[in-house]
């Protein structure tokens, strides 16, 4: 086994700690930050359940060793929640009745804030593109999709 120290910036806060090269991105994020949000699905980057911000990229923590993240930002679904009441994405989700066992649901705050920061005014075809890369077993996609497309309109209109 071959330890690495590692530093970089975890929703705002800076993170020095001394790893195993092989513990993923998740795992640390979980582990070592002790940030649960982030979970862990299939652990092969296909449900998106464990995606975060990597230098502002949406990337799937589950494919990535923590040291590959080295001096970089980190940003997880935690890191995007108000201190007091919900992201306009959060909020619309909840609205929208976007989520129902609430496993995949941080993959997707994290996915769609990315995705409407890139793309404010996006239609339902480019709606539904952009949640494919997310799994969800509960809702049937369709308060998702109507989610992103109240957020995008809420952002638009001045939403934090």
């Amino acid at each position: 086994m071959r330890d690495s120290v590692i530093e970089m910036v975890v929703n705002g806060e800076p993170v020095r700690a001394l790893v195993d090269v092989r513990k993923t991105l998740a795992d640390f994020i979980r582990e070592d930050c002790r940030l649960t949000g982030t979970h862990l699905g299939c652990e092969h980057g296909v449900c998106g359940a464990c995606t975060v911000l990597l230098d502002g990229s949406a990337v799937r923590s589950c494919l990535l060793f923590a040291a590959q993240a080295q001096g970089s930002e980190v940003v997880t679904v935690e890191g995007l929640t108000p201190a007091e009441g919900l992201s306009p994405v959060q909020e619309a989700l909840r609205q929208e009745h976007g989520l129902q066992c609430g496993f995949c649901t941080p993959g997707f705050v994290v996915s769609i804030t990315a995705y409407l920061r890139d793309h404010p005014d996006p239609n339902d075809a480019e709606i539904i593109e952009a949640v494919g890369g997310n799994i969800c077993r509960c809702t049937g996609y369709q308060g998702i999709r109507r989610a992103v497309a109240v957020a995008a309109a809420a952002i638009r209109d001045g939403a934090p």
